[in-house]
């Protein structure tokens, strides 16, 4: 898992032994990262699901201001922080230990917004429509956000109430929609 861009380019190490992990695609990775490449300078991003963190930390090598990702299991979640070190990431990163649902609920509780939203769910549980109503009807997504969800392509979430798709691309088996806040189509953005 190498950083394709940015400040820490070329950094990584191999994801390979861990049971349960499927990091993104390192193709995925780049064609997501180069259609976003104007709006990740600054950017605040959440990485949920965020396994071994390639996501966010990609978003803070290419000049993101911070990131939180958000991981339940306890290996992957020292996976990411280790890799943070690594990278010399840690200073403008968060590494939470939970549930990507309900920290959904907590960040917006703590009113935490978000410039780029990126969810890469277990395939084929429907966790990647479910993630994308629970964020619609959050306020962690910002008026001029984006949520960018990774899933099998037969994972399809559709039309999300709150949420418009803007883009879908398809990459072999994986797929990647692009969605953001209705109120801002609605209003002539």
């Amino acid at each position: 898992m190498r950083r394709s861009g940015g400040t820490a380019r070329g950094t990584g190490r191999r994801a390979s032994g861990r049971a349960g992990l499927r990091p993104t695609a390192q193709r995925v990775t780049d064609a997501v990262f180069n259609s976003l490449a104007a709006r990740v300078p600054g950017a605040r991003v959440l990485d949920l699901f965020a396994g071994t963190g390639r996501l966010g930390m990609e978003a803070l090598s290419r000049g993101a201001a911070e990131a939180v990702f958000v991981e339940r299991d306890p290996r992957h979640a020292a996976l990411i922080r280790d890799r943070l070190v690594t990278a010399n990431l840690v200073g403008r990163a968060q590494v939470r230990r939970a549930n990507a649902l309900p920290a959904i609920d907590a960040l917006a509780g703590e009113r935490r917004t978000f410039d780029l939203i990126f969810l890469d769910p277990p395939y084929g549980q429907g966790l990647v429509a479910e993630t994308l109503v629970r964020l619609a009807a959050s306020t962690v997504l910002r008026e001029d956000g984006l949520a960018i969800a990774e899933g099998h392509w037969r994972d399809d979430p559709g039309g999300i109430a709150g949420l418009v798709r803007i883009r879908a691309a398809r990459y072999g088996e994986t797929a990647v929609w692009f969605y953001s806040p209705a109120a801002k189509r609605e209003e002539g953005g």
